[in-house]
């Protein structure tokens, strides 16, 4: 891509993440000429204040378009299956945020802090990996380079909002039901149910659709992503994914066993210096990442570091994120701030 002063800009979709993706590149202050806003439909949306013209999305659409961030839809095929080609073959470099290219070969899959020259291998299109992926290898490749790790597992506790607009209405609706009900009865059921279950008051282990070996392909996608990723293909990874009552901001149970020792306070030094992370680790001090304080935050919060008290090299830690931010939106910006720096 030639080096500009000013790119045109395309932001697909206007769910939670593309909302975000317009948020994100105004407080970035990413080097936008003329931006366009595609949806399946035309209207007008207003997004911190400023108004947005959203227009249908069409092939022609995408003439003169140096950058298109697709927002992405998980669980189904997103637009960019249709109109990435297309973007592509007028001149647009695609960064997408759906499942759909991820796993292609011949499409890079990238966390800039972790992957970023990879970026340059791209064909066209860029993939934005899975918002539980993205944090947990934020958190995890510092330590992989210093003591190489042979195994994780992890459980995630994902928020409503990773879901989309409606799984987040449906859980602000069954709060209301709950407490119009009084706590004597815990069991509603929501007019516009939209998760498989009840999320208010409770939580369940069922995220994506159920697959091999039943696992989810969420959890799956932990496996694969994170091997492409970090280019480390033979590391164990196991994953069980939970749905849990936050609205935005997951959360992540992460228990690794590296391969050469090092203990919890290199561990904590390693991520202190790290890039996109904020260590929050004083446990007597009741201080630890929660949800509630990295929503609308792009780092990767990191605590609860400590060693395994029976396997010499295992270690757990507690990894909190942004999954509409630093999951999703941020890091589509931040790699398309790698595609036009030419320094990556």
């Amino acid at each position: 891509m030639l080096k500009k002063s000013k790119y045109n800009v395309a932001v697909i979709g206007v769910g939670a993440v593309g909302i975000e993706m317009l948020r994100v590149l105004k407080q970035r202050n990413f080097p936008v000429g003329e931006l366009r806003v595609f949806a399946r439909s035309g209207r007008d949306i207003e997004v911190g204040g400023v108004s947005y013209p959203v227009k249908p999305i069409s092939p022609e659409g995408f003439d003169g378009i140096d950058i298109a961030l697709f927002a992405g839809t998980e669980g189904e095929k997103g637009a960019a299956v249709t109109y990435a080609p297309e973007a592509v073959k007028r001149g647009a470099v695609v960064i997408d945020n759906g499942a759909d290219f991820r796993m292609d070969p011949k499409v890079p899959l990238v966390v800039p802090e972790v992957n970023a020259a990879d970026v340059k291998k791209h064909q066209g299109i860029i993939s934005n990996p899975n918002c539980s992926t993205i944090q947990m290898v934020v958190a995890l490749n510092p330590i992989h380079k210093k003591a190489g790790i042979k195994r994780i597992i992890v459980t995630t506790l994902q928020a409503s909002s990773g879901a989309g607009k409606a799984a987040v209405e449906q859980l602000k609706e069954e709060n209301v039901l709950i407490a119009q009900g009084g706590f004597g009865n815990l069991q509603v059921n929501a007019s516009h149910k939209y998760m498989p279950q009840q999320l208010a008051y409770n939580v369940f282990p069922h995220i994506g659709s159920f697959v091999e070996g039943d696992y989810t392909n969420e959890e799956w996608k932990l496996v694969k992503e994170t091997h492409k990723i970090m280019h480390a293909p033979k590391i164990k990874i196991s994953a069980t994914t939970v749905r849990v009552p936050v609205r935005t901001g997951h959360s992540e149970s992460v228990y690794i066993e590296t391969v050469r020792s090092v203990s919890a306070a290199q561990v904590k030094a390693i991520l202190a210096k790290a890039p996109g992370v904020i260590l929050m680790d004083e446990p007597k001090n009741n201080l630890y990442p929660m949800p509630k304080d990295a929503e609308g935050r792009d780092e990767i919060f990191v605590g609860r570091i400590r060693k395994d008290a029976f396997v010499k090299n295992g270690l757990w830690l507690w990894v909190v994120a942004d999954n509409l931010r630093k999951g999703a939106a941020t890091n589509a910006v931040q790699i398309a701030e790698c595609v036009i720096s030419g320094s990556r």
